[in-house]
């Protein structure tokens, strides 16, 4: 009865070694076409960032929000607005404030501290 307990083990110890091997080594599971909706924290700031830039070039509104909705359905502008009011109070770069609060306007967001940046050069 030791034995065969002992063997199970190690059979259980080399399973699981192998399986990790091969899940985290071998054929680690590669993400593409992810929803916008499923990014991490950082990479969805980044996307919101190319929203706000593809507008200043575009200037197609319904696009910009078609692509904020990817990341909130019920809410389209709340990720924009988050986003804009954290980079403000972060002290973010000037160029990507203005493209994001330029955004908002043409979206009809407007919150205070957005206004400076609506201006020419602040």
């Amino acid at each position: 009865m030791g034995r065969t307990a002992a063997l199970a083990a190690i059979g259980l110890a080399l399973g699981l070694a192998l399986g990790l091997l091969v899940g985290w080594v071998i054929w680690p599971v590669r993400y593409t076409n992810t929803l916008p909706s499923q990014l991490r924290q950082d990479y969805r700031t980044d996307y919101i960032l190319m929203v706000a830039a593809a507008y200043t070039v575009e200037e197609d509104p319904n696009a910009a929000l078609e692509r904020l909705a990817q990341l909130d359905r019920t809410n389209p502008t709340r990720p924009l607005v988050e986003l804009t009011e954290r980079l403000i109070a972060e002290g973010g770069r000037p160029e990507d404030l203005r493209a994001l609060a330029r955004l908002a306007a043409a979206l009809d967001v407007d919150t205070p501290a957005m206004r400076p940046y609506l201006e020419e050069g602040p």
